[in-house]
């Protein structure tokens, strides 16, 4: 596949990266490009975050020293290639984490297993519950909190925090019954917000994808209004999240049968 705008010795380089993993005997379902570029804010400078999930082959499970779940490979100037077990994967889905449902939906893709997506799709809108990756993102978003405003904030920084608060706006105003888009700026358009903070993010990104280094600066009053709108919004929706034991069993279940039919299933 070739993906525009994208340096073909980077692209080149994940792709023997994957190939040593498949030469063990791994299958690799996905491989995708996330981060920055798949949010729809890059910058020139912009590192390749490449993306997988793998399935180890079945004799792997038998062994009394079991493998690690993740695959990684140095960083190499620009380029971070990463992998998670589904088993990995899959736990973290059930705990709301979006990570897994976010690669799913990345538009740009290195390689994939015929099937997989389609697959892998189907589960996770049985066993994602929207408000427990409502929490994921909440957890994202203060992660990335930019201070009181008073001081200038890394505005790479305070785009981070910005985009957890939009999936959330995003959800809100959905009566959180899906998951959001994972590119920014498709929930940004799909969203009821004042004018001021529109105008505001899209000229965040816009100096984003201009600027090899953003530095830092005062952050804008109309983003500070909407991060701490969103904090005070979601302060206690912890306690609001409810507790489901019998659902969550049955998703568990699920999970469990799709990790060993694909554990199982022929490499095609």
């Amino acid at each position: 596949m070739t993906m525009e705008g994208f340096a073909p010795e980077a692209v080149a380089e994940i792709r023997l990266r994957l190939a040593s993993v498949k030469s063990e005997g791994i299958r690799i379902g996905l491989a995708i490009e996330s981060g920055s570029r798949a949010w729809g804010f890059p910058s020139p400078d912009s590192d390749y975050d490449c993306r997988f999930v793998y399935v180890r082959p079945e004799r792997d499970h038998f062994s009394l020293f079991p493998h690690r779940d993740v695959i990684e490979f140095p960083i190499v100037g620009d380029i971070d290639t990463g992998g998670w077990d589904l088993r990995k994967a899959l736990l973290l889905a059930l705990k709301g984490n979006a990570v897994l449902v976010e690669w799913l939906k990345s538009p740009l893709v290195y390689e994939e297993e015929p099937g997989f997506r389609e697959r892998l799709g189907a589960l996770l809108e049985a066993i994602m519950v929207p408000g427990k990756v409502a929490h994921h993102y909440i957890g994202l978003m203060k992660q990335h909190q930019p201070g009181d405003g008073a001081e200038p904030v890394r505005l790479k920084k305070l785009l981070y925090g910005i985009r957890p608060a939009i999936a959330l706006e995003w959800m809100r105003q959905t009566d959180f019954s899906k998951l959001p888009p994972m590119n920014m700026l498709e929930c940004l358009e799909d969203i009821d917000i004042a004018e001021k903070m529109r105008a505001a993010i899209l000229q965040l990104v816009a100096l984003k994808k201009e600027t090899r280094e953003m530095g830092e600066g005062a952050p804008p009053a109309p983003l500070m209004e909407f991060l701490s709108s969103s904090l005070a919004r979601y302060s206690d929706f912890s306690s609001k999240l409810r507790q489901d034991a019998d659902r969550d069993k049955k998703m568990q279940e699920l999970a469990n049968h799709f990790y060993l039919d694909e554990v199982r299933r022929v490499k095609p």
